[in-house]
């Protein structure tokens, strides 16, 4: 049945996408909603909120407010808000609200600049889409907002687009990439993990950008065409996630998000060229990095069709996807992805 989930808990919207974008600029970062959603990001999509803080708030939307659009009411918090914060933009986050009653982010945008004297970014996203496509919009609108003139280049330093929780799936995992470009002399920046705005309005000074979630495609290919910023995808902790085990002539199944599920199959690869290795993901497959034997997937039974159909010998895939294929007898690879489980708690435990 298609939409039924008996494994599976809901993935995060695309707002919550566009929060862990934003989360560690500075920002005063206003959802557009009554509450929930608000909630919903706090306590299961962004897995900083138990270990940092930042500026996040609910517009607080009253069932009139909805429905007269009262735009002026947001704004106004909005003012009073950057009063009482040190704060160093306003962004606004669409959210099925404002969806629904059809608003007019432009406009919004406008109304607030003239009330708060901060950068302000809307995001205009809807509630409807997944997680990586609320990324795309905000790593987007974060450079057309941020990104600063055209800087000399400074040798050896390394841009890194696409750092979120939900992307990487390790808080840690920021601080891992900037030590193993230090060891080869280089500076790893990685935007939103411990890179904030001041190296945002500074993009163009990278000699090149690794980008490792599909969601920052568009905005490494940006970079390029206003710098002439080169860019590459793959996932510089690649080596941490590939089993050391014979795949000659092995049929395997990869889960994850495209980016880091692609580096996996290369890594592969070159272990073994004769590995028969299909990437698939729950989220954004772009044609820049798909194969002929990539797929997409939508519900359960994709995933629980294709691995009785296909034979696998090994897959990679987050651990909630074990018990989805109780008949599966070959090597399971935990890879974990939060945009799939969570995992909230191997996030917090991680701390302790």
């Amino acid at each position: 049945m298609r939409g039924l989930r008996k494994y599976l808990t809901p993935f995060a919207p695309d707002q919550s996408g566009a929060v862990s974008v934003l989360y560690e600029f500075g920002g005063i970062i206003a959802i557009c909603d009554a509450g929930g959603c608000t909630g919903n990001i706090c306590g299961f999509d962004e897995p900083r909120w138990f270990e940092s803080k930042s500026a996040l708030f609910s517009a607080g939307l009253r069932d009139m407010d909805a429905i007269l659009g009262r735009d002026d009411k947001l704004v106004a918090k909005l003012a009073d808000a950057v009063t009482k914060l040190d704060a160093k933009f306003a962004a606004i986050i669409g959210t099925p609200v404002p969806a629904v009653i059809g608003t007019d982010y432009h406009a919004l945008k406008r109304m607030t600049e003239k009330k708060v004297d901060l950068p302000i970014m809307t995001v205009d996203t809807d509630g409807m889409a997944l997680y990586d496509e609320g990324e795309e919009k905000a790593w987007m609108e974060l450079f057309l907002t941020f990104a600063g003139q055209k800087e000399e280049v400074v040798k050896d330093r390394i841009g890194i687009l696409g750092m979120t929780p939900q992307d990487v799936s390790d808080l840690h995992a920021a601080d891992r990439i900037r030590e193993h470009f230090a060891k080869e002399g280089k500076t790893a920046v990685c935007y939103g993990m411990g890179n904030g705005l001041d190296d945002v309005k500074s993009v163009s000074n990278v000699e090149k950008n690794i980008v490792v979630s599909p969601a920052a495609i568009k905005a490494a290919q940006y970079l390029e065409r206003t710098y002439g910023t080169p860019y590459e995808m793959g996932y510089p902790l690649v080596d941490e996630l590939v089993c050391d085990m014979d795949y000659h002539g092995k049929k395997i199944l990869i889960v994850q998000q495209q980016v880091i599920g692609c580096a996996i199959r290369e890594e592969i690869l070159k272990k073994a060229p004769d590995a028969q290795v299909t990437v698939t993901s729950w989220f954004m497959m772009k044609p820049e990095l798909r194969k002929d034997t990539d797929l997409h997937l939508r519900d359960e039974d994709d995933y629980i069709n294709l691995v009785e159909k296909e034979a696998y010998d090994v897959i990679y895939a987050d651990p909630c996807m074990k018990r989805m294929a109780p008949k599966f007898d070959g090597n399971f690879i935990d890879t974990i992805h939060f945009a799939v489980s969570g995992h909230l708690a191997d996030a917090r435990g991680s701390e302790d």
